[in-house]
């Protein structure tokens, strides 16, 4: 796949007429202070997609004088510069030599996907210009000759010409962007081959030549579009990962003044010491401190701890927490910008700055592409001039080897792959969001999971309910349907049978449980203590701490766990089975954590994390030379996700760990992990397999057009042969298993392919 210059992109937005440059006094007042006379800008640069962006970016700006540093996150096209000085460094200016369109970031702003509409709209050109070029090339080659040869000769130029305009306008805007500012992209020796392709056939066409290579020229546009199109939507996919926070964070909150007023405030409005009231059913919009109320609050976003916990006055709470059962009056002690939340943004944003390093496999070998294929042509043009002293056969022969090295085969060796192994499986119920995951976890050697709502479903399940008095069930049932706290949601289940008191008043005690009347007795749902102090027979209040009360005495214990998913145990021997090796991180309770740790048989766990403390362990392992795979669900997870060499996350995860992960399984089944390690192994060997292929079918082809012995025509077959012996490769991956697999092939680290017998 081609590394574009920026101009790619930025020629793409046509819509936008005019560039109006942020001023000095706009970026001082954007800049945030990091305390120490440090300043950070934040500059959104739409036109950085690749690996030669960021270096070229971070290198000339890190060059700048009272600039510090600087990081590129790719996924949301943010350059973040720290500088000291009461001056603000020129890197606008800096930039703008470089080509690249600066603007100061603004989070909120959401913009359609321009350069996707532009690339769908230009294939489609391509594609219908080539197919009726390829059909009037067919009645030349069937033996039309004379006026009609040269009437179809003309009707191909001319249909070539919106193509090359609108379709190839991509590559020419990205070439000369990239000549203007002194650099070379894989664009320059397209465009040069396209355009040399074009004027010779229009040559050929007014002199009456035999041959004309229209044909040759749009088609080498069509295939080229395919790849670039399929590579665009991998990459955009990555970028929402943060933008998925702002949709999880309150959008502002009720506010209580010093009068008793009432005003409701957008979140970025809240200053610490604001008073703020916070109903049932809704998430803590800043951190803050109770000062009036108690209620059951769910932390499994944020700490991952899946017992809901009970607060009240005096309990410190952090935005994102939903407040699930009573009203709480909190005082806030953070301003949203320096909340929970905020942190989260802030390790997202470094986690996502790391991957976006990675280089992928095409990116690698295309680095020496447009050099290497210039050099060539360059010099079969000046070999052949000094041979024979014809300018016309040197330059054909020279756009032959210009055309018959075209990047197609290279360019689809990686996108067509990903394309066919994205639908195996999804097909198998697993969604790839990441054009680069496939690559990255093929070569894992190390998976770490959270426990609570990734190895467990997050959701607690009534386990006793077959030791329980039917009547009583019924009645805790009724009762529970009145409530929002996950043990209610497990209980209420069981409601329905016909025998039981017709409930007359019920209340909810938020941290304690429910309280109802019937027949002239109290019931109590909830905690043991609160709803009753001594059983009736001894046996029912054996278990756990919700119990059933009426008027004191407990009639009922109600046992729960949180249930494992599906075939999890299978999931990870067959990691282990294909050299991997699992640990669990988990912010819930280390009691629990190992009894889940001891029923998985997973040897490694570490309780109690907070989500820095998770980003730390997977850190420190990628330190230690490991490629960790990071399967979490939770926001707590979200930096771990971002931070982790690839990440998986479960369909019910928080909308902001889906957006974060390269994969989701969309099924409750972990066989979904292996299955994915499996599939991905699998393409890593094709993907290299068509690298292999474009690079033997330049080893053979490119001399013999050097040698003068191929034509344009036969240099545009012989490139589309290439192609679709890519392709063809690349569809093999369908003919792999389609369910979850019984054996994975194990990794080589020294070449980064499978066990070829497991692909045959």
């Amino acid at each position: 796949m081609s590394c574009c210059a920026p101009g790619a992109e930025m020629a793409l937005d046509l819509d936008r007429v005019t560039t109006v440059l942020p001023s000095s006094q706009e970026i001082r007042l954007a800049s945030r202070s990091l305390g120490d006379d440090l300043r950070q800008t934040d500059l959104s640069v739409p036109a950085v997609h690749c690996a030669a962006c960021i270096q070229a970016i971070e290198t000339a700006l890190g060059k700048l004088e009272h600039v510090e540093g600087a990081r590129v996150n790719l996924s949301t096209k943010r350059v973040s510069v720290r500088w000291r000085g009461d001056e603000v460094p020129p890197f606008v200016a800096a930039l703008g030599r470089l080509g690249y369109e600066v603007h100061l970031f603004d989070p909120d702003i959401g913009e359609k996907d321009k350069t996707l509409s532009e690339l769908i709209r230009a294939v489609a050109v391509a594609g219908f210009a080539a197919g009726n070029i390829m059909l009037l090339s067919v009645s030349v080659w069937s033996g039309a000759e004379g006026a009609t040869r040269d009437l179809f000769h003309w009707v191909s130029a001319l249909i070539a010409i919106p193509a090359l305009a609108f379709a190839g306008g991509i590559f020419f805007r990205s070439a000369w962007n990239a000549l203007r500012h002194g650099r070379m992209n894989m664009d320059v020796p397209i465009a040069v081959g396209v355009s040399l392709a074009y004027a010779m056939s229009l040559y050929e066409t007014i002199n009456h030549g035999d041959h004309a290579y229209f044909d040759a020229a749009v088609s080498l546009l069509f295939f080229l579009l395919i790849g670039r199109t399929l590579d665009h939507v991998m990459r955009e996919r990555a970028r929402t990962a943060v933008n998925g926070l702002s949709r999880l964070a309150a959008r502002g909150a009720m506010v209580l003044r010093d009068d008793g007023a009432r005003d409701y405030l957008p979140v970025g409005e809240i200053e610490p010491g604001m008073q703020l009231l916070i109903a049932a059913g809704e998430r803590i919009p800043v951190d803050g401190t109770i000062i009036r109320g108690s209620s059951d609050l769910d932390c499994s976003l944020v700490s991952g701890e899946s017992t809901p916990r009970t607060v009240v006055s005096g309990a410190f709470v952090q935005a994102g927490i939903l407040n699930l059962t009573g009203p709480l009056t909190i005082e806030a002690t953070a301003a949203a910008k320096d909340s929970f939340l905020a942190e989260m943004v802030r390790l997202m944003e470094a986690a996502e700055g790391g991957r976006a390093h990675y280089r992928r496999i095409a990116d690698r070998v295309s680095a020496l592409y447009a050099p290497v294929v210039h050099l060539t042509a360059f010099v079969t043009f000046l070999g052949w001039m000094a041979a024979t002293g014809d300018w016309h056969r040197a330059i054909t022969i020279a756009i032959a080897v210009l055309i018959i090295t075209c990047p197609c085969a290279l360019g689809l060796a990686v996108p067509i792959v990903q394309v066919v192994a994205a639908r195996r499986l999804f097909e198998n119920g697993v969604m790839v969001k990441d054009g680069s995951a496939m690559e990255r976890l093929a070569a894992i050697d190390t998976a770490v999971f959270d426990k609570t709502g990734t190895l467990t479903l997050g959701q607690p399940r009534l386990i006793n309910a077959s030791s329980i008095d039917p009547v009583m069930l019924a009645i805790a049932a009724d009762m529970a349907a009145h409530s929002r706290h996950p043990f209610s949601k497990a209980i209420a289940g069981f409601a329905g049978f016909s025998g039981q008191p017709k409930l007359e008043t019920v209340s909810e005690h938020p941290g304690f449980g429910i309280e109802a009347t019937a027949a002239g007795s109290t019931w109590r749902l909830g905690r043991r203590g609160w709803a009753g102090w001594k059983a009736r027979t001894g046996g029912e209040g054996r278990y756990g701490g919700t119990v059933l009360s009426k008027n004191g005495m407990i009639v009922a214990s109600f046992v729960f766990e949180d249930a494992l998913r599906a075939d999890a145990r299978t999931a990870i021997g067959q990691l282990n089975e294909a050299q991997v090796s699992v640990e669990m991180l988990s912010g819930d309770t280390a009691a629990a954590c190992r009894e889940v740790a001891e029923t998985l048989t997973v040897d490694h766990f570490v309780p109690a994390l907070l989500p820095s403390g998770k980003v730390e362990r997977v850190e420190a392992l990628a330190k230690a030379g490991h490629k960790v795979l990071m399967v979490g669900d939770g926001l707590n997870d979200t930096p771990a996700l971002g931070a982790a060499h690839v990440s998986i996350a479960p369909a019910t995860a928080a909308d902001i760990g889906r957006n974060a992960a390269d994969f989701v399984f969309l099924r409750e089944s972990l066989l979904a992990i292996p299955l994915a390690l499996d599939v991905s192994r699998k393409a890593g060997r094709l993907i290299r397999q068509n690298i292999a292929i474009a690079i033997i079918y330049n080893t053979v082809a490119v001399p013999i057009a050097i040698l003068g012995h191929v034509t344009p025509l036969i240099a545009a077959i012989a490139m589309s042969a290439s192609s679709l012996l890519v392709i063809a490769n690349a569809l093999r991956l369908q003919g792999f298993v389609r369910d979850a697999p019984a054996r994975i092939a194990p990794y080589d680290r020294r070449s980064g392919i499978g066990d070829w017998a497991q692909m045959s």
